[in-house]
């Protein structure tokens, strides 16, 4: 079985909106082999709290303004570090950068299939390591570290 066309539909726009509020490598799995209650994965990271809680409020606009489509559940909105969004065909994970490195999700779902995605959520790739040097701090995002392993 493969992710069905609604829920491509529902992880395009996500992405999208999720390239647009400037989110750091955004990725998408098929997981429908793997799991019964979901078909995809959105997983789309940021470095700090309130781009967290930025990016989560455009997707979950756009879903609902572009495909009618309101989250079934909303989980982790008050910290900010790690939110998600279960559109019950899709569920979106969006992490501060910091979560992201920790919790590896990419290492969980590596086995299932990625979804295509629209040009501007793929140029994102990357963009967790390139903000990491221009703001002088490791890939998670925390300059003590860097700093550190500078004078080792």
């Amino acid at each position: 079985m493969t992710a069905t066309d609604r829920s491509r539909e529902l992880i395009d726009v996500a992405a999208q909106a999720a390239a647009d509020k400037l989110a750091h490598d955004i990725v998408a799995y098929d997981v429908s082999d793997v799991l019964a209650i979901t078909d995809a994965f959105l997983l789309a990271s940021a470095p700090n709290d309130r781009q967290v809680r930025g990016i989560v409020d455009e997707i979950e606009e756009r879903l609902r303004k572009e495909l009618d489509a309101k989250p079934t559940r909303r989980e982790g909105e008050r910290d900010g570090r790690w939110v998600l969004l279960d559109y019950v065909d899709i569920v979106v994970h969006v992490q501060h950068s910091e979560e992201r490195v920790f919790y590896a999700l990419e290492r969980l779902w590596k086995d299932c299939p990625q979804l295509d995605l629209p040009e501007d959520a793929r140029a994102t790739r990357g963009r967790a390591a390139e903000h990491a040097g221009e703001t002088g701090a490791d890939a998670t995002g925390n300059a003590e570290n860097a700093k550190d392993g500078e004078q080792s």
